[in-house]
């Protein structure tokens, strides 16, 4: 779940491909978006997100990156930009929700019991951990596909967004005025051989509302689509 290029308290490793970028910018003789050459005049500048040469006019925005410890406005890009100020939505709103937690009807595998469990994001970002009679926790790094089940779409409109390997695969349909109703998971448990599954379905809390589970899922489905537009950023 943690995006790429972030790591824990007093981390902050650049990703791999800004790298790349950024070693190459010096031999770049021209803007990568509009190929206006670098002069006198026409100055080269970086984007601190990707690592890629542009001119002024197609890196002029500055917005803060604190996954790359630039905690103040920093220049980027347009299409890093925008994956910047979503990201900078998401841990102002959805990632509280998914640090909260909330109720769910757990089914592991084929098995036709359920069991109620509280479901929440560790505050690594890490992992997927389930508390009920038993506990269970699972790494998002062996997560392959992740499933929002959702309901409300006119007859014949798929009901199922999927992300498969959450950084490689584009989400199967998109928002809508759906409600989400519940979030399956396939993952791999090291030292066992296969695929492991678990159903989540929105679960009742103490007030018999399905309210904070519905956001909870709103937030998960946010989180996945914004991972698979940030992989490459």
């Amino acid at each position: 779940m943690v995006l790429e290029g972030q790591g824990g308290p007093g981390s902050c490793p650049i990703p791999e491909s800004s790298l790349r970028a950024k070693r190459k910018q010096e031999k770049c003789p021209r803007c990568m978006q509009c190929d206006t050459k670098f002069d006198f005049l026409t100055r080269k500048h970086h984007c601190r997100r990707c690592g890629k040469c542009f001119c002024d006019k197609c890196c002029s925005q500055k917005v803060a990156l604190p996954r790359m410890c630039f905690v103040d406005p920093v220049r980027q890009c347009g299409p890093c930009a925008l994956v910047s100020h979503k990201e900078s939505e998401f841990y102002d709103k959805q990632l509280r929700v998914l640090l909260g937690g909330a109720t769910f009807l757990v089914t592991f595998g084929n098995s036709e019991k359920s069991e109620t469990m509280v479901c929440r994001l560790s505050n690594n970002q890490r992992y997927l951990l389930l508390d009920g009679d038993s506990r269970h926790e699972i790494d998002f790094a062996h997560v392959s596909t992740v499933q929002i089940l959702t309901e409300g779409f006119p007859p014949g409109e798929k009901d199922i967004h999927t992300y498969t390997s959450l950084l490689g695969s584009q989400p199967a349909s998109e928002g809508g005025n759906a409600r989400a109703t519940g979030m399956s998971l396939q993952y791999t448990v090291p030292g066992s051989e296969g695929m492991s599954q678990l159903k989540l379905t929105a679960g009742e809390d103490a007030h018999a509302s399905r309210r904070q589970a519905t956001a909870w899922l709103v937030a998960m489905h946010k989180a996945a689509k914004l991972l698979y537009e940030s992989r490459d950023q």
